[in-house]
């Protein structure tokens, strides 16, 4: 427990008090974010009042995290591991496409940023070799960070070759850092749902620790968990938990800053890091459920107008809709909060109720 305190704790202090810093900074050079307008063809949300605020704050989640992090190693007088290295390298490389893409909408005043298919191949690599070097490494008990096995609550029978692992990593961390991105359209929306995602993980990582098969070998159970480095998971995801959190007090509503591709991209790959290294990659569709929701938001939006000409919402992602319906952004925000936290209990209760129907 001492680790994830710790982690959270220098996460949450750099994150609130570099986050104004980073704010008088892009004010005082007037580096905003381009703000979508509507169009006699395509209407959008009202967000003129929004105009002039700065982005990129995503900055001060990743200096959070890595300060966390590596600060509480050394406090702690932790040795590192290859699992908590490949999860900061997996956060910071999609932070880093993020980056860029905040770099054009911001400097070139390009709402849309970085081409689609150029964030997709920036994704791809990073995801890519985050799988190959997540099955090498292994511990003494010959553990790798990541599983070749499919896991839902922990490995399945369901054993993956090589390739189709690799497949099956890009589309898990593709897939949640675009639904973070898409969920990032109101202030703190994201930042609350990934606040209560990372919150889940850093309780289930403690669990795996305190139930790990390395320490049980004289009285090992089916309870057990094969897991490797849980405890540094647990110090990780409370570090980005403690660093997003400490920025949500500027990016609530009325927002002084917005998080970008930066906080966004990164945060999606922070929570897909935890799914693959944590062995409960089938249990990420609850922990990360508003998440979902939004995704299936814009595909069915999508799919029914390639099929009926016909547009499911008025528009999508689903938070844009009840906007556009009228209803207050707070009002939407807690809302959806409320739902993710819904959620991210059904994922926690499911998980413990596994532990205690096992033998």
């Amino acid at each position: 427990m001492k680790v994830a305190l710790v982690g959270a704790g220098l996460g949450f202090i750099i994150s609130v008090l570099l986050t104004p810093m980073l704010i008088r900074w892009l004010r005082s050079h007037r580096l905003a974010q381009a703000i979508r307008v509507s169009t006699p063809d395509e209407q959008y949300p009202e967000h003129e009042g929004k105009r002039g605020t700065p982005s990129m704050g995503g900055l001060a989640i990743l200096a959070g995290l890595v300060v966390g992090y590596f600060g509480g190693h050394l406090l702690l007088w932790r040795p590192l591991t290859w699992s908590g290295v490949l999860a900061i390298y997996l956060t910071v490389g999609l932070g880093s496409v993020g980056i860029a893409d905040d770099y054009l909408k911001i400097f070139r005043q390009r709402s849309t940023g970085v081409r689609a298919r150029t964030k997709l191949v920036g994704q791809a690599v990073v995801a890519l070799s985050f799988g190959w070097l997540a099955v090498h490494f292994p511990d003494g008990e010959g553990l790798t960070p990541a599983s070749h096995a499919i896991s839902f609550l922990r490995n399945t029978s369901l054993v993956l070759p090589t390739g189709l692992l690799m497949l099956w990593i890009w589309f898990l961390v593709t897939a949640t850092t675009n639904a973070v991105n898409l969920t990032d359209g109101l202030d703190g929306l994201a930042a609350g749902a990934s606040v209560m995602a990372l919150g889940a993980y850093t309780l289930l990582a403690l669990w795996q620790y305190r139930w790990n098969c390395e320490f049980l070998k004289e009285t090992a159970t089916s309870r057990c968990y094969d897991v490797r480095d849980p405890l540094d998971l647990a110090m990780f995801a409370a570090a980005i938990a403690g660093a997003t959190f400490g920025f949500l007090w500027w990016n609530s509503a009325p927002a002084a800053i917005f998080m970008g591709d930066t906080g966004s991209l990164s945060l999606g790959g922070a929570i897909a890091a935890l799914a693959i290294l944590t062995r409960t990659e089938l249990l990420l569709p609850l922990l990360a459920g508003l998440f979902l929701i939004v995704v299936l938001s814009v595909i069915g939006q999508v799919g029914s107008f390639k099929l009926t000409g016909r547009r499911m919402f008025r528009m999508a992602p689903l938070h844009h809709h009840f906007e556009m319906l009228g209803w207050p952004e707070t009002q939407i925000v807690v809302r959806f909060w409320i739902i993710q936290g819904l959620f991210v209990a059904l994922g926690l209760g499911l998980f413990y109720a596994e532990w205690i129907r096992r033998p």
